[in-house]
């Protein structure tokens, strides 16, 4: 059994309450929220390890309080639900700084999976017989391959899951150009698209390069896709 603890944030009673059931059923610890207001106050008492938030409703809506946590530095898995699914939308969460996105309607079982994969998730441990160092150094950071852990001068530096997950998929094949559809493919991406890797480089650029605008270690590739060249 799980002692992780599941904040579920959504206007439709109906559905928090088949959703703690649901959950609570399968081990998680879970506390509702009615809106991004009553959130907010749970938010203030207690942290958890996972978000699950809708979108749409009264009030500050997911997207804005997705945004606001990442601007505030939290950092643990929030899994957007909504009715609007179209790709363009997704991208909007990712924007936001979501992990993932999962259109309504859907099932619990699939809810469930994907807070499992992004609960455990670390980038995928390298094999030590490959010829890559346990230790990728990015100027003054150091990433863990092993632990999937990027610390600087000052300790960890913060990765939300997709940022992780992207360094993690990156590390693997270091000063190998990688193609968006491959990207997309490791990471799951393939029916949000491409534009959808655009958005997890561009957040993982602002954690690991002093400029991120001007990269040292993680390049565009005009016509094939990004390279990542660590080095000190």
């Amino acid at each position: 059994m799980s002692d992780e603890h599941i904040i579920v944030v959504d206007d439709d009673p109906r559905l928090l309450r088949l959703l703690q059931r649901y959950l609570s059923e399968h081990g998680y610890r879970v506390t509702t929220a009615a809106s991004a207001m009553d959130a907010r106050k749970v938010l203030e008492i207690m942290q958890p390890d996972a978000l699950v938030l809708d979108v749409t409703m009264p009030g500050e809506d997911g997207l804005s309080l997705t945004r606001s946590l990442r601007e505030a530095g939290v950092f643990f898995p929030i899994l957007l639900l909504t009715a609007r699914g179209e790709p363009a939308d997704r991208i909007d969460g990712l924007e936001a700084g979501a992990d993932d996105y999962l259109g309504k309607p859907f099932e619990p079982r699939e809810l469930l999976l994907r807070l499992r994969a992004h609960l455990r998730r670390i980038p995928t441990v390298v094999n030590a017989n490959a010829g890559t160092p346990p230790i990728l150094r990015l100027g003054r950071l150091e990433f863990d391959l092993v632990r999937g852990l990027l610390t600087g001068d000052d300790g960890p530096v913060h990765l939300t899951g997709g940022e992780a997950a992207l360094l993690g998929v990156l590390t693997r094949r270091p000063g190998e150009v990688m193609s968006r559809e491959e990207i997309s493919q490791a990471l799951d991406m393939d029916e949000i698209g491409e534009r959808a890797v655009d958005v997890q480089v561009t957040r993982l650029r602002r954690r690991i390069e002093v400029d991120p605008r001007e990269p040292r270690f993680l390049h565009t590739v005009r016509g094939k896709g990004y390279v990542l060249k660590p080095g000190l």
